[in-house]
């Protein structure tokens, strides 16, 4: 059987001389410490013995970091848990906004206020035409936002997935107005838009961003270019938008499960050729090159890659929610919040019982003595 490669894997063997031969900022270097630490003596932990057998094993700490590989999945799952119980029994649009590509060297150079504006941007854009009597609504729309960086190569491709409800909440708060089935605006209309205040916003911020050589060129040639705004087809209900919402929330650069292979200073790994129907192909990196592009991913700290707008605002949704169910008046299953122990969510999404010990297989693990974190010095 094949060994699991994963991306600690690389770090381990190829980090320090990265970091040697590389500039990384300090959000970079702690990713990858957190990332090569990951369940490991490092993080300290537990011990567990059988209540069967009584053979013993050490359960180590996970790091928690959003960009590990090995961390997500429970994070995804609680997180997934809390939207059930914000749903609307409405069809749901699925729009992304796109940065052209000429815009990734002035973006990478000032990430936390350029990558805030594209947040704005799109806020901005989707609450004017919501407002806009021309597209028959003229209300306060729900946005749930989040950010991506990557292609499936790993390089620097800078977007925003947005979940829209098939409607707006009413300015006096007292009617949902519905949208049309087939589509909520333009995409065409939404991305000249977008572009106008997107990159007007660049124009208000020079003197407070940092602008690498042949900025102007730059952005004389963003407002030359056509700007991409893709719609999807919109969401039957509600569970298609759960389904959704598993793929993308809480999706990192790169997952260990598509790395093939590292060897000789190279990593293979798998991605999705767009322009080929989506046929699954494989890229050999140099390891350099690799950690590059996957460092090329890391927000900085305290960054918010996931945002709410509009009625789905964090403080005023669960109200909102409410009285959008009512006004619609459509009859749906209202999901409670169960928080869920890390057993109890594997034995939901796999069927396996992690707790049962591999030696007896009758016995259960049982928590132990803790274990200090290791430190090496």
């Amino acid at each position: 059987m094949r060994p699991q490669y994963e991306v600690a894997d690389i770090f381990n063997l190829y980090g320090d001389q990265y970091r040697a031969t590389h500039a990384t900022n300090p959000d970079q270097r702690k990713v990858m410490a957190a990332i090569t630490a990951c369940r490991t003596a490092l993080l300290g932990g537990h011990e567990e013995i059988c209540d069967h057998c009584g053979i013993k094993r050490n359960s180590y700490n996970s790091c928690r970091n959003r960009h590990c590989p090995k961390c997500q999945t429970m994070a995804k799952e609680e997180w997934l848990a809390k939207r059930k119980t914000e749903l609307l029994p409405c069809g749901y649009f699925h729009i992304v906004f796109t940065l052209p590509h000429v815009l990734n060297l002035i973006v990478l150079e000032n990430r936390k206020e350029l990558l805030g504006c594209l947040f704005a941007a799109v806020k901005e854009t989707l609450f004017a035409f919501s407002a806009d009597p021309d597209w028959h609504l003229e209300g306060k729309p729900g946005l749930l936002t989040v950010l991506h960086t990557w292609s499936q190569t790993l390089i620097d491709h800078f977007h925003i997935h947005c979940l829209i409800p098939a409607g707006v909440l009413s300015f006096d708060g007292r009617r949902w107005i519905q949208s049309n089935d087939k589509f909520l605006f333009g995409a065409k209309s939404l991305a000249k838009e977008f572009k106008k205040r997107y990159l007007a916003m660049i124009d208000s911020r020079q003197e407070e961003l940092v602008l690498p050589e042949g900025t102007t060129e730059q952005i004389i040639k963003a407002w030359s270019k056509t700007w991409v705004v893709y719609a999807k087809k919109p969401f039957a209900g509600p569970e298609q938008v759960l389904e959704y919402l598993g793929r993308y929330t809480h999706r990192i650069a790169l997952s260990n499960h598509r790395i093939k292979s590292i060897d000789n200073g190279k990593v293979v790994f798998t991605y999705k050729d767009r322009a080929d129907n989506n046929s699954i192909k494989q890229l050999s990196l140099d390891a350099m090159e690799f950690i590059r592009r996957f460092l090329l991913h890391v927000l900085p700290k305290r960054f918010m890659k996931i945002r709410y707008y509009g009625f789905l605002a964090n403080v005023c949704k669960k109200k909102a929610v409410l009285l959008i169910r009512r006004l619609i008046g459509i009859d749906m299953k209202i999901e409670d919040f169960v928080k869920e122990t890390v057993q109890e969510k594997m034995l939901r999404l796999t069927g396996k019982d992690i707790l049962l010990c591999k030696n007896c297989g009758k016995g259960h693990m049982i928590r132990g003595i803790r274990l200090l974190a290791f430190n090496s010095s």
